[in-house]
């Protein structure tokens, strides 16, 4: 879900927890967060990603990600006609239609069909042709070839080594970058961690790992992370990157 929230927090009903055990995989974890965006959090998520009214945290996290929205943007050409573009994770939509506004021709992938279904409803008439949502695996290889990649907020769940594999197999189907966000292993965010609960209904919601940049570097082999800006918004803190394929 690259609509996700409080990097640090991503939302209201995020954690921030140990990282998922090795035997747990990629797959395990994707489908946690699948149940929490299509069974717990759709509203929430409908409502934060809108400009309806919200109490003073969830407004923090808005203005965190409409920032950090902005500026996974300016690591992509202001012209993206006839470049086709991944929105991994895509949530409600809002990147998707700012990259086709932009002239790409965009995949919209989310693992959850409750959010793409949202998407769809808000995706612009003008923009209908530009944007393919499709509800699943943002690394099913079915969804082809990239010019670039963008993935907000839906790495924030994998530990160190699965977020490495991710970014590899993401870099060798793109010819130009992945840019992507990451929550940082902070002081805020570690005391977090430790106190394992931040907002109620933990037990239902997915667990976000903070991440040292450097450590999931020295684990890539298809590509070279670069660290772009970190955002910090009260109850949004997120760090944003890109790998480029080598």
């Amino acid at each position: 879900m690259a609509d996700g929230g409080f990097q640090s927090a991503p939302a209201p009903g995020l954690t921030v927890g140990r990282p998922v055990a090795a035997h747990d995989g990629y797959r395990d974890t994707r489908d946690r967060v699948e149940d929490y965006f299509d069974r717990t959090a759709t509203r929430t998520w409908e409502r934060l990603t809108s400009d309806a009214p919200v109490s003073g945290i969830r407004a923090t996290v808005r203005a965190g990600r409409d920032r950090m929205r902005a500026v996974l943007l300016d690591q992509l050409p202001a012209d993206l006609t006839g470049l086709r573009v991944l929105d991994a994770g895509c949530g409600t939509g809002a990147l998707s239609v700012l990259l086709a506004e932009r002239g790409a021709d965009v995949v919209a992938a989310d693992i959850s069909p409750a959010l793409i279904d949202i998407a769809q409803r808000r995706c612009p008439a003008h923009l209908a042709d530009r944007i393919t949502f499709t509800a699943g695996d943002m690394l099913d290889d079915a969804l082809g070839g990239f010019d670039h990649v963008v993935a907000m907020d839906s790495l924030i769940y994998y530990d160190t080594a699965t977020v490495a594999e991710v970014l590899d197999g993401l870099a060798r189907r793109t010819t130009g970058s992945v840019v992507f966000t990451l929550a940082p292993r902070t002081a805020l965010l570690m005391l977090m961690w430790r106190a394992g609960k931040l907002f109620p209904r933990a037990d239902r919601s997915p667990v976000m790992v903070p991440q040292v940049p450097a450590r999931v570097a020295a684990r890539l082999t298809a590509g070279m992370l670069r660290e772009v800006e970190r955002i910090n918004a009260k109850f949004y803190i997120s760090t944003a990157l890109e790998v480029r394929p080598c």
